[in-house]
């Protein structure tokens, strides 16, 4: 089973790449192959629908490591409301040929108090879009969620991003088998 772990965070100092890394360490733990797409560090140019963006290297990684994979965990922060702008450019690269029927996991980062709802609600449209079988949990992480080097500790935290784990693994199983048959 192939997983892509998506960070949504352009910025250095990310609390949402956390969440990403520790969701890529818990899959890998379980046994699952797991490829890491990070907007911060993978830097796209910006989506303008012309076929000469596909040659830039971060784009080919990203189109690769999507039609590769069999499921998707993907993390946001909330700007405004929304998911991060370096997210939806890096989901504009990529169609519903990459998400048909693969399950997703969708986190968010916020700042804290009720954020990250809304980040979340945006995502799930956009994913849902590209026909992605988006499961219905879903989990935002707050500041106290994280230490100082912005690693996810807090253990129910930890405990909330496990069970999204095993859901995400539990439905990739199944629509895989599902599809031999």
């Amino acid at each position: 089973m192939k997983i892509l772990v998506m960070n949504g965070s352009p910025t250095a100092e990310s609390r949402t790449r956390g969440i990403a890394e520790y969701a890529a360490n818990v899959l890998q733990e379980k046994g699952v192959e797991v490829t890491f797409f990070d907007v911060g560090k993978d830097r796209l140019p910006l989506y303008t629908g012309d076929t000469a963006e596909q040659e830039n290297e971060a784009v080919r990684k990203l189109v690769k490591a999507a039609d590769e994979a069999q499921g998707f965990f993907v993390c946001t922060p909330e700007y405004h409301n929304g998911m991060s702008g370096a997210l939806k450019n890096a989901l504009d690269f990529l169609t519903g040929a990459q998400f048909k029927n693969k399950p997703a996991v969708i986190t968010a980062a916020a700042g804290g108090g009720k954020g990250g709802i809304n980040a979340l609600n945006n995502l799930r449209t956009v994913l849902r879009g590209l026909y992605s079988l988006v499961i219905a949990d879903q989990f935002v992480a707050d500041p106290l969620h994280f230490n100082d080097e912005r690693e996810l500790t807090e253990e129910l935290a930890t405990l909330r991003v496990n069970a999204l784990i095993d859901q995400l693994v539990d439905l990739t199983k199944l629509v895989l088998s599902n599809s031999k048959n």
